[in-house]
């Protein structure tokens, strides 16, 4: 009897020790796993802000030349303001509202509006285009993305995204493919393409701060793929986040 009664505790235990384990299997991490839209929802409330001011350095290398310019920022929304402050370029502006980019020459005293191909061209030189600029969107708002696998990037573990725009919306990558943190939800890498599937550029976030309870790329490079020898470094100097912008700091009056 005592033999019979040890057997089928031992067969109870069995069972239950299978159901912890297949109960493991369902909650394994790789099965809870997050989904696309998800992780890029998290990207978005760390790194798009409603009103910001920024002071920042934009870096252009172009072979053995190299350009440092200076700037301030302001950005509410779909409005924003950039003042150039480096001696060669003090009091040059862009001023952005909506779906309109104009651009303030202090010496000539001109107001030039950017549009049709012009907003491809590099910005001041750099390889962030005008487009790049005006993109202030969320990218949920402008991407259809998958959760396409996970991979290590400079010893940070990611997901790896693939977006592709939104029939209907206008952006200046078809697709763009992006290396998350997925512990920080934070962009560290993206890589933009054409519809043609040609990879035209390649961000890489190199420095990230916490700032309270967001992180945020606070330096980054861009490379255009279609230039040689080439690259852009964006270094944030400082950043305010949730300031209170007067609304006529995004007028054209202003910019003059």
């Amino acid at each position: 009897m005592g033999g019979f009664l040890t057997r089928n505790r031992l067969r109870g235990a069995a069972w239950l020790l299978g159901l912890l384990c297949l109960a493991g299997l369902f909650l394994s991490p790789r099965a809870a796993a997050m989904t696309a839209e998800e992780i890029i929802q998290r990207r978005d409330s760390n790194e798009y802000v409603q009103t910001v001011i920024v002071e920042a350095e934009m870096v252009i290398l172009n072979n053995n030349r190299k350009l440092t310019k200076a700037m301030t920022s302001y950005a509410d929304g779909d409005n924003a303001l950039t003042i150039f402050t480096n001696p060669r370029d003090r009091g040059t502006k862009f001023l952005k509202r909506g779906d309109e980019l104009w651009m303030f020459f202090p010496d000539a005293e001109e107001l030039v509006k950017i549009s049709g191909h012009m907003l491809n061209q590099g910005m001041m030189g750099s390889d962030f285009s005008y487009q790049d600029i005006m993109e202030s969107d969320k990218l949920t708002d402008l991407y259809e993305f998958q959760l396409v696998g996970e991979e290590e990037l400079d010893g940070r573990q990611c997901y790896v995204l693939e977006g592709t725009a939104i029939p209907g919306e206008e952006v200046s990558y078809h697709r763009r493919k992006a290396w998350i943190d997925r512990e920080r939800f934070v962009g560290l890498k993206e890589e933009l393409y054409a519809r043609s599937g040609r990879l035209l550029k390649v961000m890489t976030t190199t420095k990230v701060e916490q700032f309270e309870d967001r992180w945020y790329p606070v330096e980054a490079v861009m490379e255009d793929k279609l230039r040689k020898n080439t690259r852009t470094e964006f270094i944030v100097k400082s950043i305010e986040f949730n300031p209170v912008i007067p609304t006529e700091t995004f007028t054209l009056e202003n910019l003059r």
